[in-house]
C-alpha cells in the first residue's frame, strides 16, 4: 500500500499556495503553476504545511490520494527549483544547434529536424551532442524530452541515436557469417 498521500508537504520559503475549490495555484521564484485537482480530495494548508485527505477508503480514493499529493509536490518543487532533463546525441554526423528560438537537430535524415520553442520550456544546447530541456512543469519537461528522443531513438546494434543522459541502451550482437 502506498503511503505517499499521508506525507505532509512542507512549503518552502518564497512559495505561496492558493486553493480555490481544488484549483491549486502555486507561485514561486521560478514562476506560477495552476492545476485543477479532483473535487473529492480535501486539501488543507495550515502554517507552512499542506496535507491531502481522502473521503473514504475506496480503491478510487486511495489512488487519488497519492496522486493528488504527488501532483502538488511536483508543482511546489517546479516553482522552487525547476526541472531539467538532459539528452545525449550519439552517431557520426548527428548534432544539435540552436538558432534563435529554434533548435535544429541533424539525426541522419535527409533533412534537419527543427523544434520550435514551447511556452514554459527552455532548451539549451551546451555542446553539439548535448541538449538540456528546462522548465517548471515536470510533465511538460518530460514530454518535450521524450519528443526530442523520439526523433531518433537509440538503436541496439551500434547505439546511435538520441538518448537520455545516463540511459543504458541494451546492445545486440549483429549477424554472424557461417
Amino acid at each position: 500500500m502506498s503511503r505517499i498521500g499521508f506525507k505532509i508537504l512542507e512549503i518552502p520559503e518564497g512559495v505561496e499556495i492558493k486553493n480555490d475549490n481544488n484549483k491549486v495555484t502555486v507561485k514561486g521564484p521560478k514562476g506560477e503553476l495552476t492545476r485543477q485537482l479532483n473535487e473529492e480530495m480535501t486539501i488543507k494548508i495550515e502554517d507552512n504545511v499542506l496535507t491531502v485527505e481522502r473521503p473514504s477508503e475506496s480503491k478510487k480514493h486511495r489512488a487519488l490520494h497519492g496522486t493528488t499529493r504527488s501532483l502538488i509536490g511536483n508543482m511546489v518543487e517546479g516553482v522552487y527549483k525547476g526541472y531539467e532533463k538532459a539528452l545525449e546525441i550519439q552517431g557520426v554526423g548527428y548534432r544539435a544547434q540552436k538558432q534563435g528560438d529554434k533548435v535544429i537537430i541533424n539525426a541522419g535524415y535527409s533533412h534537419p529536424v527543427e523544434l520550435e520553442r514551447q511556452e514554459g520550456i527552455e532548451i539549451e544546447v551546451p555542446s553539439n551532442t548535448r541538449v538540456v530541456v528546462k522548465g517548471i512543469d515536470k510533465q511538460l519537461v518530460g514530454a518535450v524530452a521524450a519528443n526530442i528522443r523520439a526523433i531518433r531513438p537509440p538503436e541496439p546494434y551500434k547505439g546511435k541515436g538520441i538518448r537520455y543522459e545516463n540511459e543504458k541502451v541494451r546492445r545486440k550482437e549483429g549477424k554472424t557469417a557461417k
